[in-house]
């Protein structure tokens, strides 16, 4: 299995907008690419670091698990550009990707 994880950073004076992400954009993302093999997502929302009184490293972190790799890049190839314009609707973090494989 396929995961593609995108982090949001906790960066100072950025905004995330937690209701639009979840019942707005990533409904969307699983609309476009269930055709591409996406299986189902999950969205994390950060607490806190290691340390309970620290921030945490990321405000938001969503997972997209495919069925295999080739469904992520012609997914993204078809709607990427659809899918990251939307961003912009619910913050101005600059996400980052990581595409990997699940081995254990």
């Amino acid at each position: 299995m396929i995961k593609v994880t995108v982090f949001y950073g906790n960066e100072a004076d950025k905004s995330f907008d937690f209701d639009y992400y979840v019942n707005k954009h990533m409904p969307m993302v699983q609309e476009r690419l269930t055709t591409f093999g996406m299986r189902y997502y999950n969205v994390e929302k950060g607490i806190s670091d290691t340390d309970p009184n620290a921030p945490p490293l990321y405000t938001a972190v969503g997972y997209l698990f495919f069925n295999d790799v080739d469904g992520v890049h012609e997914g993204f190839k078809n709607h990427g550009r659809e899918l990251v314009g939307d961003v912009k609707n619910f913050t101005d973090i600059e996400p980052q990707f990581l595409i990997s494989e699940l081995i254990a």
